[in-house]
């Protein structure tokens, strides 16, 4: 994206303008001294007595299952690298606006001065009472994956690493509807994904769990690989026993000779025309680089892919982590889960390809568009269901049930804002 595009002014502009982009507002009137007794002292003592007596309580008198942190230390946001917790700001208010204005949840921007690992994890367990789920936020590789898997067995709710996670069910949904069109089955292709940090390894863990069994993880130093020992670590050792089954050796294009998917999470320009023609028959292109994807899709259409997606709204098919969170969230609150499973997450891609419907799919329409209002219902309604199924909800309602409340909790943040 051009750095002169004048998008940033505007946006500058309606930063000032607001002072930020979020606010906290009251659910109740406060017109005079009996609202003044009912909604703080004294009679607020009373819920307080109530939760103490039960903890469970507190879903039921306070704004806690309707709670997400959306929590940072600054150290990889956006394409703008290690900015600091000051700067990432305006991001996780952003962030924050969209779980309210997509899935009806009240989400705090909770940006943190420490890269300390352990003292990432103590601050989001204290501050945990709180919320009903903890979203993880532009946090560097291969420190997420620690923080995110010691809070997971911690804590009693979900905690979500979006750029994990988020990405690899939305590259999971438009995956099954790109081989749809191709008319490949998922347990016979080839996949190469480019990227090792917190995108490739998801994605790479989705995709084996979903039946993909040759599947090749490059990173800059080239092909993952157990023999390998410049530029590894616990996580790369780990996806390397079980990628590369051929034990393929070099770089990326040598990664890429007979692929049929290519899976871009790393950085501009580094796949060429050849690579693409070198591709099986029909190949399907992801570069989601951003601003500037692995190959441009104009490219990677000239050199024969069928499928092309990629990371920007400016061109068709969109992978866009918006698709996955805010549905999924709701439907983890909605269920008071303990944890988003990995059954939840491949439910939430399956829901949102499937939204796709048969006269829609083409080669430039895989994936709704971000704003699509089909979209959150249908994930957490599938998400709900999977919790109950997998034993991570505590309450048990209806998937119907918790697709109607999604839509009026959507509603609701609609109807505020205006």
């Amino acid at each position: 994206m051009d750095s002169n595009d004048p998008i940033y002014e505007e946006s500058l502009k309606v930063h000032e303008l607001y002072r930020g982009v979020l606010e906290v507002a009251s659910k109740v009137s406060l017109d005079d001294v009996h609202d003044l007794s009912i909604d703080y002292t004294p009679g607020v003592a009373e819920p307080c007595r109530v939760i103490r007596a039960d903890p469970d309580m507190v879903y039921k008198y306070t704004s806690k299952g309707n709670f997400v942190a959306v929590v940072t230390d600054g150290s990889a946001v956006l394409g703008l690298g290690d900015i600091g917790a000051a700067a990432a700001m305006p991001v996780m208010e952003g962030k924050s606006i969209l779980f309210k204005n997509l899935g009806g949840i009240d989400a705090f921007p909770i940006c943190l001065d420490t890269k300390d690992t352990e003292e990432i994890i103590k601050t989001v367990k204290h501050i945990a009472p709180t919320f009903g789920g903890i979203n993880l936020e532009d946090i560097s590789a291969p420190r997420c994956f620690e923080i995110e898997e010691k809070l997971r067995h911690e804590l009693d709710i979900p905690v979500f690493h979006d750029d994990q996670h988020g990405t690899a069910v939305v590259v999971y949904a438009g995956l099954i509807n790109a081989l749809k069109i191709v008319g490949k089955d998922i347990s016979n292709i080839r996949v190469v994904i480019s990227g090792a940090g917190a995108a490739g390894a998801a994605i790479a863990l989705m995709l084996i769990r979903a039946g993909v069994r040759d599947l090749v993880i490059c990173d800059s130093r080239g092909i993952l690989s157990q023999s390998r020992r410049e530029g590894m670590n616990s996580v790369k050792f780990m996806l390397a026993g079980l990628t590369n089954i051929r034990g393929l050796m070099g770089g990326l294009e040598i990664a890429m000779q007979g692929a049929d998917v290519f899976i871009g999470v790393s950085v501009s320009g580094i796949v060429s025309k050849d690579m693409v023609r070198s591709m099986a028959a029909d190949p399907i292109v992801f570069a989601m680089a951003n601003p500037v994807p692995e190959i441009m899709p104009e490219d990677a259409v000239d050199a024969g892919a069928s499928v092309v997606a990629t990371g920007r709204s400016d061109y068709p098919n969109q992978v866009n982590n918006v698709l996955g969170f805010p549905g999924i969230f709701r439907g983890a609150l909605d269920t008071r889960a303990t944890d988003i499973n990995i059954e939840m997450k491949m439910a939430a891609a399956r829901a949102l390809a499937g939204i796709i419907e048969d006269e829609e799919l083409d080669d430039k329409h895989i994936l709704p568009g971000p704003l699509d209002k089909r979209v959150v219902p249908v994930i957490a309604a599938a998400v709900a269901e999977a919790a109950v199924r997998s034993g991570a909800a505590r309450v048990t309602p209806h998937p119907d049930e918790v697709a109607r409340h999604a839509r009026e909790m959507v509603q609701h943040s609609k109807s505020h804002n205006k």
